[in-house]
């Protein structure tokens, strides 16, 4: 009877707002739940993810599709889905800030888990994560700008864990 090996997921986490922070963190930890051996490599913009404090934002401009539903007020407010025009999106001082303050605390109410919890609970599970030395190199970041427990490494180190993997994403 031949021995069953884990199954392996590799995650390539590349965006660094908001609502690009999660997908990797939900994907890893529940793919750790599920028994995986797990590991994702942070590049580019994704690399702060691993910074000790956290301070991704939304990006209204850059994602059109995004609906605006307000996280306050009497329940027919809330299901309304506010269009708002890139105009409007891009122009107005501070709108950035409003709709992250806004998606935080829709998350909240709808008990999602923050980012950083998302990290901590990665982390617990034994979810390898990977700084591109590269990317590190290039913005200037140091060791000492990220929390303690990560890998340093480039793409041949990632690309070793990846070959195996079962499930390997791009995000």
């Amino acid at each position: 009877m031949a021995e069953e090996r884990v199954k392996k997921m590799a995650l390539i986490a590349s965006q660094g707002t908001l609502d690009w922070a999660y997908p990797p963190f939900i994907l890893a930890s529940t793919a750790a739940a599920m028994e995986m051996e797990v590991a994702i490599f942070f590049t580019f913009y994704g690399l702060p993810l691993l910074k000790r404090k956290i301070d991704a934002k939304v990006s209204p401009q850059s994602n059109p599709a995004m609906p605006m539903k307000m996280p306050f007020g009497p329940k027919f407010f809330q299901n309304i889905s506010w269009p708002m025009p890139n105009f409007l999106t891009g122009n107005a001082p501070g709108f950035e800030s409003m709709a992250t303050t806004m998606m935080k605390k829709t998350f909240k109410n709808k008990g999602v888990a923050s980012v950083t919890e998302l990290r901590d609970l990665c982390m617990e599970a034994g979810v390898k994560m990977i700084a591109c030395q590269m990317t590190m190199d290039v913005f200037g970041f140091e060791k000492k700008d990220f929390i303690e427990g990560i890998e340093y490494g480039g793409a041949a180190m990632f690309i070793d864990f990846a070959t195996d993997a079962d499930i390997q994403m791009f995000i």
